[in-house]
């Protein structure tokens, strides 16, 4: 079953919604941004167009076979290998996943095309909505997020606005803080305006704890995000590591599951160990069997090893 999906991935581990399977509905790396941390890598095509990136109903199909082998999960994720938004079928999707199986639906996004009512109307029917607002001032936000030409910091926050007015549901805001590029007291103060203008439910901080896009970018410490969490208020909660037990693999080989986690995003032996429900001795096993095949390979960061799909 795992070597003959193209669209979902995981479960994996995830530091905010617990165990999520991935629904992965845009290609490798479409995108509205070309952020400096992305662990995904650098996007190959910018742009604002919506259209069907991938078909439903093949994505459809691949999610009952999962859920007809025991699906186990916290939530369905929009997400993936780029802007799930930028899909022009996503609310039909989500309403085809209803009649599928009674899992939450999330989508994480970076928010960029709310201001769209089309959009805000897809993202209406997901349980938990996931947007992004690493910069409040448009020099910061040119800087981290590297945006298409039609996509302001104003276009954005008032997109978000315009949704959560719209929006009944949990809405849970990540910022994502690059040292010394968006940590000054200013740039803080400016996003914590912006956030009392959107009202989301939570304010989840988080850094880059995996290898980035761009060389060189450098997470901020613990300390320094829990002070910055206290400024930005009570709704302000730093993103910590993921640990879950008694969940099972789903899919029948682990070396495929594996290489499929890692293909979205670098993971570190305890990610795969979380994700899979395995223990250390078999997660190494897998992963030394798919870098002496020369399909994965290996980044040290900041004393932990992330493993990566080779591109």
């Amino acid at each position: 079953m795992a070597e003959q999906e193209k669209y979902l991935y995981g479960p994996v581990p995830s530091r905010r919604l617990g165990l999520s399977l991935g629904v992965d509905i845009v290609p490798f790396k479409v995108c509205t941004l070309d952020c400096i941390y992305c662990q995904i890598g650098s996007t190959t095509e910018k742009t604002v167009e919506r259209k069907e990136y991938v078909p439903i109903k093949a994505v459809l199909a691949e999610l009952r076979q999962r859920v007809e082998h025991g699906l186990r999960a916290d939530f369905v994720t929009m997400s993936g290998s780029g802007e799930p938004t930028l899909h022009s079928r996503l609310g039909e999707l989500i309403d085809a996943i209803r009649n599928i199986t009674d899992i939450a639906v999330a989508i994480v996004t970076n928010g960029t095309l709310l201001y769209r009512q089309d959009v805000r109307a897809d993202c209406l029917k997901a349980d938990v909505v996931l947007p992004s607002l690493d910069a409040a001032d448009e020099p910061t936000f040119r800087r981290v997020n590297r945006p298409h030409a039609d996509i302001s910091a104003e276009r954005l926050i008032s997109g978000l606005c315009a949704f959560r007015d719209e929006y009944p549901g949990q809405i849970w805001l990540e910022v994502l803080l690059v040292e010394g590029v968006n940590t000054s007291d200013e740039q803080i103060a400016r996003i914590k305006e912006a956030i009392e203008r959107i009202r989301p439910d939570k304010v989840q901080l988080n850094t880059a704890v995996r290898p980035a896009a761009d060389f060189g970018v450098r997470p901020v410490d613990v300390g320094k995000l829990e002070a910055i969490a206290a400024v930005l208020g009570d709704r302000c909660e730093v993103v910590g590591g993921f640990s879950r037990s008694g969940c099972g693999s789903l899919a029948e080989s682990r070396a495929q599951d594996v290489l499929s986690m890692l293909k979205r995003r670098p993971c570190s032996l305890d990610d795969i160990c979380s994700g899979l429900n395995i223990g250390r001795n078999e997660a190494l096993k897998y992963v030394t069997d798919l870098r002496d095949r020369q399909v994965i390979h290996s980044e040290p960061r900041d004393g932990v090893t992330f493993f990566r799909a080779v591109s």
